[in-house]
C-alpha cells in the first residue's frame, strides 16, 4: 500500500504542477516569453488569501488573491512586455528575472521568518480507504486541477478566444492578418497565467505543507522542469511534465530509506535531473513542435 499511497500522493501533486506549468506555457506560446516571476507571482497571490482569509473568509480571500495574482500579470504585460516585444525572447526573459528578484524580495520582507496559513477549510484532514491515506487538501487539488485543466483544455480548443491564441503561438504576424488581437492575447495569456498560479499557490501551501514560507516559491519553480519536459508550446505536455515531476518527487521522497548514497533531499534534484535527461533526448519536450529558445 505504500506505493500507491504515493502513486497518489504523487497524481495529486503531480496536478498542482501541472496547474503552474500550463500557466508557464500559456505566457510562452502567447508572448513568447519565458516567465520566471511565476514562481514570485504564485507566492504573491498566496500571500493575498493567507493575509485575507480571517477578515473575509476563504472564499472571499480566495477571490482577492485570484484577483491580485491576475492583476499582477496584465500590469507586467501592459508595463513590460508589450513595450519590448520586438526586443526578442532573451530580453524579456531578463526582464522577468529582474522582475522575479524585486517581487521576491519584498515578499521576503514582508513574510519574514513566519509561516501563514491560507485558512483552507479542509485542515489537516485525511481520508482513509482501503489501505490509502490522502490528505483532503490533496484530493480537493486533484478533483479542482482536473476540472480547471479540463476547462481551459475545451476553451482553448473549442472556442475563437483559444483559435486566436493557438493561432498566434503558431505564427503571430498572420494571425494578427486574419483578425486575431495580439495584445488581447497575450493579455489573457498574463492574466490566465496568474489565476493559475494562484489557484496552485493555495493548494502547495496547504497540509501536508506547513504554509507559505519563504522558499514556496522554490518549491513552485519546479513548474518550469515540468513545462520544459512537456514542452515550451505544448499545453498538453504541460500536464504530462506535471504528472512525472509529481510521480518522481513523490516516489524518490518515499522511498528515500533506499536512496540514502545519493544524499539528503534528492527528491527536489529528481525533476531536474529527469528535465535534463529528456533534452538530452528531445531537445524540444516530449509533446513540444519546436524547439526551445536558448537563453
Amino acid at each position: 500500500m505504500r506505493l500507491a499511497n504515493l502513486l497518489v500522493d504523487g497524481l495529486s501533486l503531480g496536478l498542482i504542477y501541472a496547474l503552474i506549468s500550463i500557466g508557464f506555457v500559456v505566457i510562452f506560446r502567447g508572448t513568447k516569453t519565458p516567465n520566471f516571476a511565476h514562481g514570485s507571482m504564485l507566492v504573491l497571490g498566496t500571500f493575498v488569501v493567507a493575509s485575507l482569509h480571517s477578515r473575509l473568509g476563504f472564499g472571499g480571500a480566495l477571490a482577492a488573491g485570484i484577483l491580485v495574482s491576475a492583476v499582477s500579470g496584465l500590469l507586467v504585460n501592459r508595463i513590460a512586455m508589450l513595450p519590448t516585444r520586438d526586443a526578442g525572447t532573451d530580453v524579456r526573459g531578463i526582464i522577468t528575472i529582474g522582475l522575479n528578484v524585486i517581487l521576491t524580495a519584498e515578499l521576503t520582507r514582508r513574510l519574514g521568518a513566519n509561516i501563514m496559513s491560507t485558512g483552507a477549510p479542509w485542515g489537516d484532514a485525511t481520508l482513509s480507504a482501503g489501505g490509502l491515506r490522502l490528505p483532503v487538501s490533496r484530493l480537493c487539488a486533484l478533483l479542482v486541477s482536473v476540472l480547471i485543466i479540463g476547462g481551459f483544455m475545451l476553451v482553448n480548443r473549442y472556442t475563437m478566444m483559444g483559435l486566436s491564441a493557438r493561432a498566434t503561438a503558431e505564427d503571430p504576424e498572420i494571425a494578427s492578418m486574419v483578425g486575431a488581437r495580439l495584445r488581447r492575447v497575450s493579455d489573457s495569456a498574463w492574466i490566465l497565467g496568474g489565476v493559475f498560479a494562484a489557484v496552485a499557490g493555495v493548494f502547495l501551501t496547504t497540509y501536508p505543507s506547513a504554509g507559505l514560507v519563504v522558499g514556496t516559491s522554490e518549491i513552485a519553480i519546479l513548474a518550469f522542469p515540468a513545462a520544459v519536459i512537456g514542452g515550451l508550446d505544448s499545453v498538453g505536455g504541460a500536464v504530462a511534465g506535471g504528472l512525472l515531476v509529481g510521480l518522481s518527487q513523490s516516489l524518490v521522497s518515499g522511498y528515500h530509506d533506499r536512496l540514502d548514497f545519493l544524499g539528503h533531499g534528492f527528491d527536489t534534484v529528481a525533476p531536474w535531473i529527469l528535465m535534463v535527461a529528456v533534452l538530452l533526448w528531445r531537445p524540444h519536450g516530449l509533446f513540444g513542435k519546436r524547439p526551445l529558445y536558448r537563453i
